[in-house]
């Protein structure tokens, strides 16, 4: 659906909608947004001030008084075309509180407007052409945001980056359809002799391109909702002490009684630039206490779906049966081993850890950044020394280790290692953008393909096409109403 069958299907549907833009919760301030043609007729009728009507008052200003008898307030007032939704908008700040607020409201719906439902503001900003719909899901991620990354990645696209970008290939595409067409049709004029050498390597550099940025998903998806993460090791190694470390709190409950804790504790941590969705588990030992039985069933079920596990050592205690056990239900994921009570006397080495993993050396992955990810699994003995996993001297009390613990994340997870990016560069974090983009690579190879194979030039247009809509839904230029209808259906009340 183009721009322009956007507004013609919205203003056949449009009326004046109202809802609480600020949180549900008591505060200092509470926003009520109105907009809609009716949007200011329908203050005037509650409004009580020295400016009153506010339908004479010029665009963006603020004005004084009191809706009704119900609260003091500040009313600001924007015209169509130039607000949020491209409508008359009314926005009016009361005292925070949920009572003030909801009373407010009730005025505004008494008066005519109608209740707003999820994201109806900003799904109006996108029927009437101000945003695409790319920039729309940005503004869901950027009231969803809870780190630096996820905020500022979403304001880029919010402001038009990805949008840009997409757009530059939509409009090279559909320029190549549109030389094939004239050239079909008037081949007197436009010649495809060598056409099809210079689309090779114009598909070659597109398809490079969208690649790179569908490859950004793995790093944009991993900054913005973190990485599941388990910490396991028997019990009293300090798993317990390092949530509480991370989470900068007292978390958990720390004793030095073995078996302390039966459940699952999870917490959401920042560490450097990663944020880490932290699971505490009961520890890891044989046990015939039957809740504590049941906490450990907990946490190796956990271990299966984790993205990362953190495994703790003691290294002022033996390694026994129960490390075995937990270094051998390793098998396929990435691990990090935090060699505790750095600042205790050693009883364990880092070489002691190795030789654990020795043994499972015919299973466990070769977990450090040092090594391809590719390696082969048979190769893992011969590598397994210092450099074959990553073990990091930790200490709970101190924090020694966290600057490693850091680096080693990086290198686990993101591609570029944390090195500093561009402050241009936008990364995908929606799995619906990063589905378009592959569909649009998988159309550009066949186009490479029908060149190859020295198909005529009508051949193309037809997967040129389907790379120029898939790229297209991304903006919502070429979505139907029920995708449009999900997207929004996920936004907050009053957005």
């Amino acid at each position: 659906m183009n721009n322009i069958e956007r507004q013609t299907s919205y203003a056949a549907g449009e009326d004046t909608i109202a809802a609480i833009a600020t949180g549900r919760a008591a505060g200092g301030i509470a926003i009520i947004r109105i907009s809609g043609d009716r949007a200011l007729s329908i203050v005037d009728e509650i409004f009580r001030g020295p400016d009153a009507p506010l339908s004479k008052v010029p665009a963006n200003t603020i004005h004084y008084g009191h809706i009704l008898d119900i609260d003091e307030v500040l009313v600001s007032v924007f015209r169509a075309p130039h607000s949020y939704t491209t409508e008359d908008t009314v926005e009016i700040n009361c005292h925070g509180g949920l009572y003030a607020a909801d009373r407010v409201l009730s005025a505004c719906i008494e008066a005519g407007a109608r209740p707003a439902e999820p994201g109806e503001f900003t799904k109006r900003a996108y029927l009437s052409g101000r945003i695409d719909l790319s920039e729309a899901e940005a503004v869901a991620d950027i009231i969803s945001s809870d780190n630096e990354f996820s905020l500022k990645n979403s304001e880029k696209t919010l402001s038009g980056r990805l949008s840009r970008e997409i757009d530059e290939y939509r409009q090279r595409i559909i320029y190549e359809c549109g030389f094939i067409e004239s050239a079909l049709d008037d081949p007197e004029h436009f010649s495809l002799e060598g056409f099809g050498n210079r689309l090779l390597s114009e598909c070659k550099e597109w398809i490079g391109g969208l690649s790179k940025l569908s490859a950004s998903f793995q790093d944009g998806k991993i900054l913005k909702d973190g990485i599941d993460t388990v910490i396991v090791g028997k019990p009293n190694v300090g798993k317990s002490s390092i949530l509480n470390l991370l989470s900068n709190s007292d978390r958990a409950i720390v004793t030095d009684v073995p078996g302390t804790t039966r459940d699952l504790i999870e917490e959401r941590v920042r560490v450097g630039e990663l944020t880490l969705n932290l699971i505490d588990s009961a520890g890891i030992r044989s046990t015939d206490d039957v809740v504590e039985a049941i906490g450990v069933e907990k946490s190796l079920e956990k271990m299966k779906d984790a993205d990362l596990v953190l495994f703790v050592c003691d290294r002022s205690r033996p390694l026994d049966e129960n490390d075995k056990k937990i270094a051998a239900s390793l098998s396929g994921k990435k691990f990090l081993v935090l060699l505790n009570k750095s600042d205790a006397e050693a009883v364990i080495s880092v070489e002691d850890v190795q030789a654990l993993f020795q043994k499972n050396a015919g299973q466990l992955p070769v977990s450090s950044s040092s090594l391809s990810e590719n390696a082969a699994e048979s190769d893992f003995a011969a590598k397994s020394r210092k450099d074959s996993m990553k073990i990091i001297d930790f200490s709970a009390r101190s924090a020694d280790g966290m600057q490693e613990l850091q680096e080693a994340l990086k290198a686990l997870f993101l591609s570029n290692g944390g090195q500093k990016r561009s402050d241009g560069e936008v990364l995908l974090t929606n799995a619906r953008h990063k589905y378009e983009i592959d569909s649009a690579v998988r159309s550009l190879t066949l186009v490479m393909k029908s060149i190859e194979s020295g198909l005529p030039e009508d051949f193309y247009t037809v997967d040129l096409m389907d790379a120029y809509s898939a790229l297209g839904r991304i903006l919502g230029k070429e979505v139907g109403d029920d995708l449009v209808e999900e997207i929004f259906s996920k936004f907050c009340i009053g957005k």
